[in-house]
């Protein structure tokens, strides 16, 4: 009897290696293994990780670049939105989890597998978002989870591998770094308690430039089309450039503290330069160019969004029609921000686009106005007011 084809979501790393070589050589699985890039990895440590794959002993190993679907599916709706989860976190290893998942499922269907395996353990987040995308797109294909079904701790995962011979670099760094293109996650001791910041060092982008810098970011209907003097087909590259000019600075450190799906609190440190910078570059373009209520039902609509895809929701067709809004939401944001960079810190100088709102044609706030006469604000304050007055007299007789 042949045995069954199992695809494996696969990283290189300590959880995915020792289901690698446990799934085949102890449950008998023909294991296909899956590395899915959202933007943490170089051409050389995709090599390596091939390498280190077929060592183990898988039938195939495959690498899919989802760089460019990752910001198409979902990078630019939360740069429309400006979505921060709890006005910090520009939802760095959430967003990219479910584009692995979704591909991994992809390529689970491609083989027709019988079964799908993930290296999460019990603990956070990724175990939901990975199981629940793989009951959605793959009914029927069995999940498999070995780290989190045998509630292994790394001593174990390092002892069996050890047995099986297996060579790499078992010593465990003192922070766990998760790298991607929408920013970097940074998890160590310091982050497990309530109270503590990440140490210099800790941070994988160290801070080499002080002086202040100006940067340029120019949209074209919410998307990036440039960066100072630099055009850009590609928004992804225009991300990855920004990054290599902000990061040196320091700026887009924090630590998050949020709520998990498994109804915990979690505190994460993180450093996303080019997120940062982008978000409040487009949220300050778009506050000159969208009406008030645009930009109310945006937030609104946005801040549900970023929490339903933190949750692992996005293949809810609600998350579609959330997207055709943001779409449309993005006809006049077109024009450019100035930023100025300092170390660890940035500000939004100005915009400049011909669809700003804010005209000195049509009055100077706090100074003139040439749209209306004072008599026309006078009458329009008695009627705007009208109910709260009728509201407020019917009140006072009571009394």
């Amino acid at each position: 009897m042949a045995p069954k084809k199992l695809v494996l979501g696969f990283s290189g790393g300590l959880d995915t290696t020792y289901c690698a070589l446990y799934l085949s050589q102890e449950k008998g699985f023909e294991v296909h293994s899956v590395i899915v890039n959202t933007g943490g990895f170089s051409t050389d440590e995709l090599a390596k990780i091939e390498k280190h794959a077929y060592a183990l002993g898988v039938t195939s190993h495959t690498t899919v670049d989802a760089v460019n679907s990752y910001y198409n599916r979902i990078i630019k709706y939360l740069i429309f939105g400006n979505v921060l989860k709890n006005n910090t976190y520009p939802l760095s290893v959430s967003a990219e989890r479910l584009s692995q998942a979704v591909h991994i499922a992809e390529h689970a269907k491609k083989l027709n597998a019988t079964a799908v395996a993930h290296g999460s353990t019990g603990a956070g987040n990724d175990q939901v978002r990975f199981d629940m995308i793989f009951n959605i797109m793959i009914p029927g294909v069995e999940i498999i989870t070995p780290i989190r079904d045998l509630k292994l701790s790394r001593e174990e995962e390092i002892s069996y591998l050890k047995e099986k011979g297996v060579v790499m670099n078992f010593e465990k760094a003192a922070y766990s770094i998760n790298k991607g293109l929408w920013g970097t996650s940074v998890g160590g001791k310091e982050t497990l308690h309530s109270k503590g910041l990440l140490p210099e060092e800790a941070w994988p982008t160290q801070v080499t430039k002080s002086e202040t810098e100006e940067l340029i970011v120019h949209f074209d209907k919410g998307e990036i089309t440039g960066v100072n003097n630099r055009h850009f087909d590609n928004p992804v590259e225009a991300i990855q450039y920004i990054q290599s000019i902000a990061g040196p600075f320091g700026i887009g450190r924090d630590i998050h503290v949020g709520d998990t799906i498994i109804g915990i609190k979690g505190r994460v440190g993180f450093e996303a330069a080019a997120p940062m910078v982008i978000l409040k570059a487009h949220h300050a373009l778009e506050k000159h160019v969208l009406t008030k209520w645009q930009l109310s039902w945006k937030d609104q609509l946005a801040q549900f969004y970023g929490n339903w895809l933190h949750e692992g929701q996005i293949l809810d067709p609600v998350m579609r029609d959330i997207e055709a809004f943001l779409i449309q939401s993005q006809e006049q944001v077109t024009g450019s921000v100035f930023i100025q960079l300092m170390p660890y810190r940035f500000q939004i100088i100005g915009i400049e686009s011909a669809n700003d709102l804010m005209s000195s044609k049509f009055g100077k706030y706090g100074e003139m106005n040439s749209g209306w006469t004072g008599e026309d604000v006078r009458g329009f304050s008695k009627i705007f007011g009208n109910q709260t007055a009728i509201y407020h007299h019917i009140k006072s007789t009571e009394q």
